[in-house]
């Protein structure tokens, strides 16, 4: 199977301009994305698909591969579905599953990406799974940047919220609390599908991408993993991560 990895990435962001290049360990975020993403077993290739030249410099820099895109994208997977198409067309060589990684995930681990790929390569009826992660603390539980999440027997989400979901006051602390991780594989053909389907209200209530699957009646199957990991959306975020990653193994093997 053709499986490969595309990291969109742009400097312009509301909460935290620049992200992408921001310096973590004396490496810019999108470089440990990269770097990281490059360990994974699974994939074929792995690519950064921008509209900034800043980033493209940067991770040609690197010998990273590129794909630029329109600057007119609002969601990740449509930048991630235009790069798709061009990857496509320059090397001849049709796409069986892309993986939307996420350039805020400066601590995912490869095993994460290769967890996450599992299920979907073993069944074909699958058209997209997400990876989750347990919540650890309340704080945690109420940030509306983590996207929580809960699903069914068989790990199938039922409903994405940026909102504490299950209620705390309810119970939740009795059952397995969930955050979205964003590391989304998806077929080929659903990924075209899904940007052409028509945002849903609660996508839109949410601001959750998963919404709109869930809400056309199509199902995201969930892959919980163990790893603890952080996003980055603030420069808080962006100092605690770094803290973590002092003494990570996985960046002395790409640093030096």
């Amino acid at each position: 199977m053709n499986i490969i990895g595309i990291i969109p990435a742009r400097m312009a962001s509301s909460r935290f301009p620049g992200k992408p290049l921001a310096q973590i360990c004396g490496i810019p975020m999108i470089g440990h994305v990269y770097y990281r993403s490059k360990m994974s077993k699974v994939l074929n290739e792995v690519y950064v698909a921008t509209c900034d030249q800043e980033i493209k410099d940067y991770v040609t820099s690197i010998s990273g591969k590129t794909v630029m895109t329109m600057d007119t994208h609002e969601r990740a997977s449509d930048r991630c579905a235009e790069a798709m198409l061009k990857i496509e067309a320059e090397t001849g060589r049709k796409v069986d599953i892309i993986v939307m990684i996420q350039g805020d995930e400066p601590m995912l681990y490869p095993e994460m990406i290769d967890m996450a790929l599992k299920p979907i390569i073993e069944d074909e009826s699958l058209s997209v799974t997400n990876l989750m992660a347990h919540l650890k603390t309340r704080e945690e539980h109420e940030d509306p940047n983590e996207v929580k999440v809960v699903v069914d027997l068989n790990d199938f989400a039922l409903y994405f919220s940026r909102e504490p979901i299950p209620s705390w006051k309810k119970g939740a602390k009795s059952v397995p609390m969930l955050k979205q991780v964003c590391i989304i594989p998806f077929r080929r053909d659903f990924l075209i599908k899904f940007n052409k389907l028509e945002t849903t209200p609660l996508e839109i209530v949410e601001s959750v991408d998963m919404m709109r699957v869930l809400e056309h009646g199509y199902r995201v199957k969930m892959v919980l993993t163990e790893f603890e990991t952080y996003s980055v959306d603030t420069i808080e975020d962006l100092r605690k991560v770094e803290a973590l990653l002092q003494t990570d193994k996985l960046v002395e093997d790409y640093k030096s």
